[in-house]
């Protein structure tokens, strides 16, 4: 997510396995520890409403092991198109539900492994409070990361080349779940700022999108418009892969 130049036998054999299928469900719900994970293809990966992947498709994946206490743990991948093409988020937290609000926080880990650990991994606390409301949940999140070597700065000429310097990120989300269908409608707006490479140009910078997904078992189809308000001075904007675009996904989830 660094790189600013370039976010699926008949009736008899299914009434046969019923009784077995509600006892293993039954099972897997006593189960302290549960495992999810997903694979997705995107025709761009689009970080906070830049371009990882060049605005060329790329195959994500990800697994969660979470326990019944509200702590969990995973690990999240992507192709990109720098840093040795390979982006590995590693993440741990705890979730807890208060009074109808979800509060969800934990510690981000942004690795490139291919790239042979040259100052290119840095770490970012995250925030977040979710709720709710009818067929609608609704989110917002701090990410928050301190100065390391990663987030080198590169805007500001009046700064060393390589200075530390931190980035943060303000977001919001909402989901909203079409009753009776396999149908939801999403939108999202975030705001970062940084003196280094989250900060876009101008150390500041808003993304947003609007989108819609269908599902259908393990399977979800998405789309949605993605866009930032990064300057065009000098074509900046859409070497970087931040200009508007429509995305489409498709994902398969266990």
């Amino acid at each position: 997510m660094k790189n600013l130049s370039r976010a699926c036998l008949g009736m008899l054999f299914a009434v046969s396995l019923a009784p077995a299928a509600a006892h293993a469900q039954e099972e897997a719900a006593s189960e302290p520890i549960t495992i999810t994970g997903s694979v997705t293809l995107v025709s761009d990966y689009r970080f906070r409403g830049f371009s990882q992947s060049s605005e060329d498709p790329a195959i994500q994946g990800g697994i969660t092991v979470t326990h019944e206490s509200g702590l969990y743990a995973g690990t999240w991948a992507s192709s990109v198109s720098f840093a040795g093409n390979t982006e590995v988020d590693l993440f741990a937290g705890y979730s807890k539900d208060v009074g109808g609000v979800t509060v969800d926080g934990g510690l981000l880990y942004y690795l490139y492994p291919q790239h042979g650990g040259s100052g290119a991994d840095f770490f970012e606390p995250y925030l977040n409070l979710s709720t709710d409301v009818g067929p609608v949940n609704a989110k917002v999140g701090v990410n928050y990361a301190w100065k390391q070597s990663a987030l080198g700065n590169t805007q500001d000429p009046g700064r060393p080349i390589g200075a530390k310097s931190s980035a943060f990120y303000l977001h919001g989300e909402l989901v909203a779940q079409i009753p009776d269908t396999p149908f939801a409608l999403n939108a999202h707006a975030g705001q970062a700022w940084s003196d280094a490479f989250p900060g876009g140009f101008d150390g500041k910078v808003f993304d947003w999108s609007v989108g819609a997904t269908a599902s259908y078992k393990m399977l979800t189809f998405g789309v949605s418009y993605v866009n930032t308000d990064e300057p065009k001075a000098l074509g900046y904007k859409s070497a970087v892969g931040a200009d508007g675009a429509v995305v489409f996904s498709l994902g398969a989830s266990f």
